[in-house]
């Protein structure tokens, strides 16, 4: 089993994980984290294709092909991916982030080939016709008008404060898609997707549990090795500058039952910054974490204010699998008839008082064991380990640096929390508003 120790009681916990690197002749990246005598395996294959890549016209793209990406492939008839994972006594899924879309699976670890053999397959050529596409996207238009359109607060904030924030069409777009972009989607266009951006350049494989590297180096070349080679796509420019001043937007969400309010400031680049990022993944612990934190002690215990407060790094919530610019957010559900200006009042009040003072030896040593302890907690199975990997092999070349971030939050200091905490300032805020509309 993995290797996790405190070698002194005042030192952080660091993961001793085992990393394997290397590259196919075709430019797919591999990543192998061994535990010989797991009994099962996780296989995660991550491509660096999300929304914020999707080009102008080809909204909902990334997560459309996610869904086609399950219906055959060049060797395998529509739902063969499923039985034959089930089969084994395996799990598998996918999902669509701003940066990158993954398709994982567990299985007992004899059952790596086969699922080696069903990720190289669908890399090769998904199976795309007009009946798939078609069927595929009436199905994410659903999920669309389940999850977004006729759900309360349905988007908010991941999909609303975007376009408040930013600018580009890249950073500020619906990533779910627009019903007419979807209709307009014909299989030429979904094929010419798949040429650009699921290219064996642009592809991580991560494989972590019960295997040998040289069992699974050979798996790997045999079932990957003869993937045509394409080059990853240039990368979307996703740059942009800071807010000078504050924007807020408000809307009447005819589903809500109650109001909410969502606020988001940039925060430095995750990847080329990451001591400079790491503050403020700490900072929206310490504001948002428990009963104890300062802005749910205070907006909920106390005042009254709102009736739930959350707080997070990343518009979908991981701090670690995104690329720049992002944000740090804070959102609060409110009582009805509740002031969305009194709590970004409170906010703001706060956040100044913790840029005076910092947060006290006690709160952070607790935030920062929380948090060490649940990227430890989440390292223990093999997929979440797998996926991990995979997405800083992806976005930094830095795989190893999951061995590291523990300890890395748990050096970040007083100081460096509340000098992040004096950069949330208004004129730098973006916020989004949810009137409540069932009632009206």
């Amino acid at each position: 089993m993995p290797t996790s120790h405190l070698t002194h009681p005042t030192q952080p916990p660091r993961t001793g994980y085992r990393i394997e690197r290397f590259t196919l002749d075709n430019g797919l990246r591999v990543v192998l984290a061994p535990e010989p005598d797991c009994p099962v395996t996780g296989v995660a294959v991550v491509y660096g294709v999300g929304i914020r890549a999707e080009p102008q016209g080809r909204t909902g793209f990334a997560h459309l092909f996610e869904h086609l990406m399950f219906q055959g492939s060049a060797n395998l008839e529509k739902f063969a991916h499923f039985r034959h994972v089930q089969g084994a006594g395996g799990t598998f899924n996918g999902s669509t982030h701003l940066d990158y879309t993954r398709y994982i699976q567990t299985v007992p670890a004899n059952a790596l080939e086969r699922v080696l053999f069903l990720e190289a397959d669908r890399m090769r050529a998904p199976r795309i016709t007009p009946e798939t596409l078609r069927n595929q996207v009436d199905v994410v238009k659903e999920e669309i008008r389940v999850n977004v359109l006729n759900r309360p607060y349905g988007g908010f904030p991941w999909l609303r404060l975007p376009p408040v924030m930013f600018d580009t069409f890249p950073n500020a777009h619906d990533g779910y898609g627009s019903f007419t972009d979807l209709d307009a989607a014909g299989v030429e266009d979904a094929e010419e997707f798949f040429d650009r951006y699921y290219a064996c350049g642009n592809a991580v494989l991560c494989v972590a549990g019960g295997f040998s590297v040289e069992q699974a180096r050979k798996l790997v070349e045999r079932q990957f090795g003869d993937v045509p080679a394409r080059p990853a796509p240039s990368a979307p420019v996703l740059a942009e500058p800071d807010l000078v001043e504050a924007r807020h937007h408000s809307y009447v969400d005819a589903a809500a039952p109650t109001p909410a309010v969502a606020a988001a400031w940039r925060v430095p680049d995750p990847v080329a910054d990451l001591t400079g990022y790491l503050p403020y993944v700490v900072l929206s612990e310490v504001l948002t974490d428990g009963a104890s934190s300062r802005l749910v002690s205070r907006l909920v215990l106390e005042e009254r204010l709102a009736t739930g407060v959350s707080g997070y790094v990343g518009f979908m919530g991981d701090p670690f699998d995104v690329l720049d610019p992002t944000a740090l957010l804070l959102q609060a559900n409110l009582p009805a008839g509740g002031s969305a200006e009194r709590v970004l009042g409170v906010i703001g009040e706060e956040t100044e008082r913790l840029a005076a003072e910092g947060p006290s030896a006690e709160e952070l040593s607790r935030v920062q064991a929380r948090m060490t302890a649940l990227l430890l907690r989440e390292g223990d199975t093999m997929i979440d380990r797998a996926t991990r990997l995979a997405v800083l092999e992806l976005q930094r070349g830095e795989p190893a640096l999951l061995n590291e971030l523990p300890a890395l939050l748990a050096s970040v200091t007083a100081e460096q929390v509340g000098a992040a905490a004096a950069t949330l300032r208004p004129h730098r805020r973006a916020s989004v508003e949810v009137v409540a509309g069932r009632d009206r």
